[in-house]
């Protein structure tokens, strides 16, 4: 479908009310392949697009490119194109950011939210950066490492197999991430300080899987994606309408016991915020055994729980 001048590539089955699929980094749709079949068989009609800066996804290159406000645009757009008024959106990573925001911007549009591991959290006091500046002066952090331009870009996009095998392994349930934390910031890049990945196959993870994501990042490069956090700021710039804000529609909240962002990246009381900032908050779920990757990590526990969260949504709104 045609967005902003570009266009967006989504990958869909099956037939239904809408429920729309956002990935985060380093990803593409194919994050979600095996969530499709079961929310299409589940009788739903599963949408996962390619967010800007990802995939076969393509827009202008501007200022406010890959802000959520600007991807936001681009979901109320597939929804118009597709003729639906509402759909329910499932979101992860940066997905989950950007679902939260779509709920505050448009709730008219969105019939609930299923989110995987990065919890509501309120607009902070600052801009985003000063905070990951003052971090990597204690450590490496990765967040402030990519705000500079070019140069993640090139590191990344040197191997992209390689980098993604190695990141996906130290974000699940099979490594501990914050141990990357442990790295002084100056003169180190994100490969020093991620682990090496064992050899594929792993227990969630085969080659082929690995292959297909990396083939997409061997055509783009990593600069899509790191846009997302160089526009951070620029997000919270633009969201000082919603800094006491709460999240009114339907959600659903699912996440790793070993999730890094539950871990480190969400406050001291992550659910505790959650809870406050979302009054409609129908079921928190932790599943064990799980890291970031949760949908790949944990498929058939997932693949149920967002088919009966689908199922509570419409025998609600009956």
């Amino acid at each position: 479908m045609t967005i902003d001048g570009g266009r967006m590539h989504v990958a869909e089955q099956g037939e239904g009310p809408p429920v729309i699929f956002c990935h985060g980094f380093p990803h593409t749709w194919y994050i979600w392949n095996r969530q499709l079949g079961a929310v299409a068989e589940a009788g739903y009609r599963a949408i996962a697009p390619d967010l800007r800066g990802y995939g076969r996804t393509r827009v202008r290159d501007e200022p406010d490119s890959h802000t959520n406000r600007a991807v936001i645009g681009d979901l109320l757009a597939l929804l118009d194109d597709i003729g639906a008024e509402r759909a329910v959106f499932v979101g992860l990573d940066f997905g989950a950011a950007l679902v939260w925001e779509l709920a505050l911007r448009a709730p008219e549009r969105v019939s609930g939210l299923i989110v995987l591991n990065n919890p509501f959290a309120p607009r902070p006091p600052r801009p985003p950066s000063r905070l990951w500046a003052k971090a990597a002066a204690r450590h490496f952090l990765h967040l402030d490492y990519f705000q500079k331009p070019g140069v993640a870009d090139v590191e990344l996009g040197a191997n992209p197999g390689e980098f993604l095998a190695r990141v996906y392994f130290s974000l699940s349930a099979d490594y501990h991430y914050l141990d990357t934390w442990r790295h002084p910031a100056e003169g180190t890049g994100y490969l020093d300080v991620l682990p090496e990945a064992p050899p594929l196959p792993w227990r969630w993870l085969s080659r082929e899987d690995l292959d297909t994501l990396a083939r997409d990042f061997e055509s783009t490069g990593f600069t899509g994606g790191l846009a997302w956090y160089r526009a951070l700021d620029r997000n919270w710039e633009l969201t000082a309408e919603y800094a006491d804000a709460h999240v009114t529609v339907p959600a659903y909240f699912l996440y790793g016991d070993r999730d890094t962002d539950m871990e480190g990246f969400s406050g001291h009381d992550p659910l505790g915020t959650l809870r406050a900032h979302v009054p409609d908050l129908r079921a928190v779920t932790e599943i064990a055994d799980a890291g970031h990757l949760l949908q790949l990590e944990r498929t058939e526990e997932v693949n149920a729980l967002i088919v009966d969260h689908l199922r509570d949504l419409a025998d609600r709104a009956r």
